[in-house]
């Protein structure tokens, strides 16, 4: 299962990045990383982006980038 997979409300581990290069990168410096606890918070009406709180602050990514956020 993968972040743009969730619903908002659910609260799940990052398992795995699947992707390398600058999002990768990108996703790392943001905090997913393996072992980092990832809330949906909710999504925006039109479906992009989705906010998430990841280690207690909020942010919001694209579903296209949270597709590469694998999660147990």
């Amino acid at each position: 299962m993968t972040i743009n997979e969730m619903r908002p409300g659910e609260a799940r581990a990052v398992k795995a990045l699947n992707t390398g290069g600058a999002l990768g990168q990108r996703l790392m410096d943001l905090g997913f990383f393996p072992g980092a606890v990832i809330q949906v918070v909710r999504n925006a009406p039109l479906v992009d982006p989705v906010e998430l709180e990841v280690d207690g602050y909020h942010m919001s990514i694209r579903h296209d980038e949270a597709a590469h956020v694998e999660v147990e």
